[in-house]
């Protein structure tokens, strides 16, 4: 016996069924359709830069077996991360590159994926056998509001506190290399003193007066120098020139004589250059500085290329490169000169006046120190310290900021060119604070 209806209700399900496919089907691939847009249209936002770096890759590479690396420095997700090294690979496979280890490749190549505060920065330091690095670069604007990352940094900048006191400190030498040194010399105004730590204790061993005929300029600056062996010391302040002939005095005169750029570390104690490869050299670079004000006059000795002048500049930093050495030149109308011999290009950043660079084993190789504000969420609470790379002529923060007690009164490079003196004037305090400040490369 037929059951009542079974045909009815069986024909009206699939009828009504087929009316939800007619018109969901239709939704459902249009919103994949959309999906599937966005994903490539998200990836192909990187076609530009990519295929440009690939070009610049192969210009010095040529074809043929490379090792490549990528690395993610910048505050880019994992998904554009993957998105981007697939099409470099891409990129750089279409132009005859071949992807092979390091044992068997004929050069490397190590992509750095950084960003500023205005754009993405993608770095490949290109190294072919024994030669000198080549570093080229590309950038591509970041996307307004985007978060720029401080985790991802190949280093972190680290301050010990050396030595507090209520007169101006000007500069200090340490006469050991301990991360803590144990024997120091500290440049105010009227003298040096010397001070050695016994049992955690700092003591005064001596001092040694600074003879000067002229009074002093505001916002005083001065440089300790320690010659080779730590047996011969000098000062140099405005106007004057001091030496030890012996541990028992200084020997002041007044002079324009220029201040050494170069740490003696870099231009190997006492030659007059430091050889980074076969074509490039730091040469001991000298600057003069205005006896009656609180900068150096821009006059060079001797030249670099064909700038024996520059701007008037507060401090100065250099970098090596392949075929020559760029010189910073933090300029007194608060301009950055970058000078390399050639060309002298000028930058607006929101840097101080202090800057300076160091060697390490992080990163580059070399970075500068730039000191900037720094912010809580009430007021300004003092100055900072941050490192930064220069791939081109575009500098990348390599660190988080350093923040200090107060405002930065000066920055200068150790004689072993590794490590950096700032000073600081305590806001709370009101004393002079100097530290030394070191790199620790991150994992």
């Amino acid at each position: 016996m037929p059951i009542p209806n079974v045909s009815s209700i069986s024909v009206s399900r699939v009828l009504t069924v087929a009316h939800i496919c007619r018109n969901v089907l239709p939704l459902y691939r249009a919103l994949l359709l959309l999906l599937a847009f966005a994903v490539t249209a998200a990836a192909a936002d990187w076609n530009e830069p990519e295929q440009q770096l690939a070009r610049k890759i192969i210009a010095v590479t040529g074809p043929g077996a490379v090792a490549l690396t990528v690395n993610n420095r910048s505050s880019l997700g994992k998904r554009d991360n993957e998105v981007i090294q697939n099409g470099l690979r891409i990129e750089l496979e279409a132009l005859g590159i071949r992807f092979v280890t390091a044992e068997q490749a004929a050069a490397t190549v190590a992509i750095s994926l950084s960003e500023n505060s205005t754009s993405y920065v993608w770095v490949a330091q290109v190294r072919q056998g024994t030669g000198e690095p080549v570093v080229v670069m590309v950038s591509t604007p970041r996307p307004p509001g985007a978060a720029v990352a401080h985790e991802s940094v190949p280093l972190t900048l680290r301050k010990i506190l050396l030595w507090t006191q209520g007169d101006r400190i000007l500069d200090v030498a340490a006469f050991d290399d301990n991360a803590m040194p144990t024997h120091i010399a500290v440049l105010d105004a009227e003298k040096v003193a010397f001070y050695r730590s016994q049992s955690g204790n700092w003591q005064q061993e001596q001092t040694l007066g600074i003879i000067h005929a002229h009074p002093w300029p505001r916002d005083l600056r001065g440089k300790l120098i320690l010659g080779k062996d730590h047996l011969l010391l000098s000062v140099y302040l405005p106007g004057v020139v001091c030496r030890s002939l012996t541990a028992a005095a200084l020997n002041c005169r007044d002079t324009d004589d220029p201040w050494p750029l170069v740490p003696a570390a870099s231009i190997g104690g006492t030659g007059t250059a430091f050889q980074l490869s076969s074509s490039t050299a730091i040469p001991t670079v000298g600057a003069f500085y205005a006896p009656t004000r609180n900068f150096f006059t821009g006059v060079l000795t001797p030249g670099i290329g064909k700038f024996t002048a520059v701007s008037k500049f507060y401090s100065a930093a250099f970098l090596p490169r392949d075929k020559y050495v760029l010189w910073l030149f933090a300029a007194t109308d608060g301009s950055l000169h970058m000078v390399d011999g050639v060309s002298d290009q000028v930058a607006r950043l929101d840097w101080g006046s202090d800057i300076t660079s160091v060697s390490t084993s992080c990163g580059a190789g070399r970075q500068v120190l730039a000191t900037g504000p720094t912010a809580n969420s009430e007021e300004i609470t003092g100055d900072a310290v941050r490192a930064y790379e220069f791939p081109d002529r575009d500098p990348i923060a390599v660190s988080p900021a350093l923040d200090f007690p107060g405002a930065i009164t000066a920055l200068w490079t150790e004689e072993k060119g590794d490590t950096a003196i700032a000073v600081a004037k305590n806001r709370e305090t009101g004393n002079y604070e100097a530290y030394r400040v070191a790199a620790a490369c991150n994992p």
